[in-house]
């Protein structure tokens, strides 16, 4: 048997690369200091992943931003507007970033490429985008100067590719209708030449990401999955081939899978044990199977005991020396080290000691390979380690800490609770029209505004005890005055508050609901420099407190137009933490529900006309396989409905999500019957919308027409189309204005500038349509 490693974190234990890729956009630090911060974290990543045991070390696993932007980078694929770019800015890497975040100086003014949710995770990774026409070349060499970077200092790696099939399966057409599938003729050739490069250089192992395969694929597809992995093979004799796939079973492409002519095929025995014994029933005998059985998405210590029966299954059956243990995917989605984790304030001991983070779990895959090969040979029959483990896990089993019978109860009320529906959207309208004196195209924000470097201060010097409640109290009740004066001034109809007392969307909730456990280093990457710490629901969840409304009606106090109520849903809190695995997400889901229930209705009874239900992850939580979806989308509707049940007509619910594909779920969203629903559509110039239209969307929608998560100020005439645009899909009476997301991550330059144009804008289309109707 031997171990691997799919994927590393490559943000660095200190957040190393997040303070350089800033220091670097914002002038403070040169490229050549920001590319010796990523060979740093590389060399720390290769020498603790030798440190662990780990026999295949992956490389190309790091990234200056994102790993499918790496890959249209190196392949070429290049959209028409960058070209104007590309010999105006001297460094690969300057160029790199604007893809990724746009470009707007020099006279130049240009969109980044879009960005979507990376399958059911929260990482979001950057949209290839293809022309009918579409050329390839082998443009950039990141995966090959890393294998040779590796190789200098002592590691022969194994490089980590995305497969041609899931990368254009995971693009987007740019401007015409055409099958992507039908571009890997011209993308092929230059995936050779890379390989090609890797071979010359000593590359041995090759791992090619192939997570559509755990998908439902055509027929087309699949034939093409054959013959474009007969040519590799028949181009690379020699060379090792590790297919991976991940997130969920491989299903009815196992017959495929199985006859594909690669040396190894990864399986996530993690979301899909039931595969294992499905493939070993199809096995050839042919190739390696690279058993996924420490879960690289979640947080919890690994049972040693049912890993290791699916590690037996697998020798009894295949031979141990066609055995590979590995983690379930890349690791890229877990926290780096919890040896990092000392504050036992935040992470109690109790709940430390059922844990494991990336460093961890390499550690847990070396134990499992030691523990099984032990076993073969009969050489212990109580392995210590095995003993230990066996411990902690069932010190968490028997925690009082878990469960909670109120909260269990209160699960067999939700029937009741749902009899408590409202009114037709169109009865509600009316109700909420009369009370909140909406105009034509109301304008609103998502709800954060920027999160200075001091405001953050004023959270960290709380925490230290250099400011005591009161003063903190004092200066975010004056951020606040500020943030709705501003607003008031501006000229938007409905304000938010601006969250500055909130240090993320669901690690403030999670602070202030019980069942849930904290990190002070668990950062994880969700898109570019953006990094979040999930928090940790390890029991039963519920709300022993109010806890938004004395921030929430302070601001209101403050101006007579009505002041959202911002709260994090159900589904959102769900996906964006490490979630228990000891009983199913839709009950965890549900109790979380009625926490936020129990707030709605005290932000109503406090005089708050207008409350905001965040979703963003509503999407991103879809299981990856058709068959899966049904059950997951009818739980997920029944929470976010369950989160505002028994409010009145005159309340006006909102919801936002951001970065996804809803073509495939347009009933489900409307079945939310939220009042307004807030999208993502300005970083795909609006093209999301197109899908509201033809489906009819029947209530209010806010298509976000500017794109936050870039630094470039969109100008009025680029708003007025885009409202235009808008309004040619959805009715004018139906149609809100809003940026695609929140602000917290922006300066307020940025912000004021940019919300100014967007209202100008606003301004402008009215009067024309009041032109027009003269």
């Amino acid at each position: 048997m031997i171990t691997h490693n799919l994927g590393y974190p490559r943000i660095g234990a200190a957040r190393e690369l997040k303070k350089a890729s800033e220091a670097f956009w914002n002038e403070k630090i040169t490229m050549t200091e920001l590319q010796k911060a990523g060979e740093m974290i590389r060399l720390k990543n290769w020498q603790s992943q030798k440190e662990a045991g780990i026999d295949i070390i992956p490389s190309n696993d790091f990234s200056f931003y994102d790993h499918v932007l790496d890959m249209s980078f190196m392949l070429g694929a290049i959209p028409v507007r960058f070209r104007c770019l590309r010999n105006y800015l001297s460094d690969d890497m300057e160029f790199y970033f604007a893809m990724a975040r746009g470009y707007q100086k020099d006279g130049f003014d240009i969109r980044p490429m879009e960005m979507t949710k990376w399958f059911d995770t929260n990482y979001h990774y950057i949209v290839p985008e293809f022309r009918k026409s579409q050329g390839f070349e082998f443009l950039g060499r990141k995966a090959v100067e890393e294998f040779i970077e590796a190789k200098k200092a002592g590691f022969i790696t194994k490089p980590v590719l995305v497969g041609p099939l899931s990368y254009v399966l995971l693009g987007k057409c740019e401007s015409e209708e055409f099958d992507r599938l039908d571009i890997l003729p011209a993308l092929l050739p230059v995936y050779l030449d890379i390989l090609y490069a890797l071979v010359e250089n000593g590359a041995e192992w090759i791992q090619l990401d192939e997570p559509f395969l755990a998908t439902s694929l055509g027929e087309k597809a699949k034939e093409l999955y054959n013959l474009v992995y007969k040519e590799i093979r028949s181009e690379f004799p020699q060379l090792k081939i590790l297919l991976t796939t991940y997130f969920d079973s491989i299903g009815d492409n196992i017959d495929l899978a199985v006859n594909l002519p690669v040396d190894a095929i990864h399986l996530d025995l993690v979301r899909a044990p039931e595969q294992l014994e499905i493939f070993l029933q199809k096995d050839t005998g042919r190739q390696m199977i690279s058993l996924g059985v420490v879960d690289g998405r979640n947080v919890w210590k690994n049972d040693f005991a049912l890993s290791l029966r699916l590690i037996h299954e697998a020798v009894e059956k295949a031979g141990e020396q066609r055995i590979m243990i590995a983690p379930s995917c890349s690791l890229i989605h877990s926290p780096i080290d919890l040896d990092l984790e000392n504050d036992e304030e935040a992470l109690p001991l109790v709940i430390r000691d059922w844990l494991a983070f990336a460093r961890q779990k390499l550690d847990e895959v070396e134990s499992l390979r030691e523990i099984a090969s032990q076993r073969i040979l009969n050489v212990v029959s109580d392995n210590l380690k095995l003993h230990l483990n066996q411990e902690s896990i069932n010190r968490r089993k028997t925690s009082a800490l878990i469960h909670n019978e109120d909260v269990k109860n209160r699960l067999s009320f939700i029937p009741e609770i749902e009899k408590t529906g409202r009114s037709s959207f169109s009865s509600r309208k009316i109700r909420q029209q009369k009370s909140l004196n909406l105009p034509l195209f109301p304008t609103t924000t998502i709800g954060s505004f920027p999160q200075t470097a001091e405001v953050r201060s004023w959270r960290s010097k709380l925490k230290k005890g250099e400011l005591d409640a009161r003063e903190y109290d004092m200066l975010i009740g004056e951020e606040i005055r500020k943030a709705v004066k501003w607003q008031e001034e501006a000229g938007f109809d409905v304000l938010v508050h601006g969250e500055f007392e909130r240090n993320d969307m669901v690690e403030y909730f999670g602070e202030l609901l019980e069942g849930f456990a904290f990190t002070r280093n668990g950062w994880i990457q969700s898109y570019g420099s953006r990094y979040v710490k999930p928090p940790v629901i390890y029991g039963d969840v519920w709300r022993s407190s109010p806890m938004t409304i004395g921030w929430i009606t302070y601001a209101q106090s403050l101006t007579a137009k009505p002041v959202k109520g911002m709260l994090t849903g159900p589904v959102t809190i769900l996906q964006w933490s490490f979630v228990r695995d000891d009983q199913p997400r839709a009950e965890t889901c549900f109790q979380i529900a009625l926490a936020i229930r129990d707030e709605v209705l005290d932000l109503e009874k406090a005089g708050i006309r207008v409350i905001q239900i965040d979703e963003p992850a509503l999407r991103e939580g879809l299981p990856i396989r058709n068959e899966k979806k049904k059950a997951y989308l009818e739980a997920a509707v029944r929470a976010f409905r369950l989160s505002y049940a028994g409010v009145r007509d005159e309340t006006q619910v909102h919801t936002h999500m951001c970065y996804s594909e809803f073509s495939d779920i347009m009933e489900h969203i409307a079945a939310l019957d939220a009042d307004v629903l807030t999208i993502e559509c300005s970083r795909s110039n609006m093209e999301l919308l197109d899908v509201f239209g033809k489906f009819n969307y029947p209530n209010d929608i806010g298509p976000g027409i500017y794109d936050i998560h870039s630094p470039r100020i969109p100008s009025i005439p680029e708003l007025e189309s885009l409202i235009s645009k808008a309004a040619a899909v959805i009715p004018e009476s139906q149609l809100w204005i809003n940026p695609d997301c929140g602000l917290k991550t922006r300066n307020w330059d940025e912000v004021k500038q940019s919300l100014s144009n967007m209202l100008s804008a606003v301004k402008k289309v009215k009067q024309k349509r009041a032109v027009e109707a003269r």
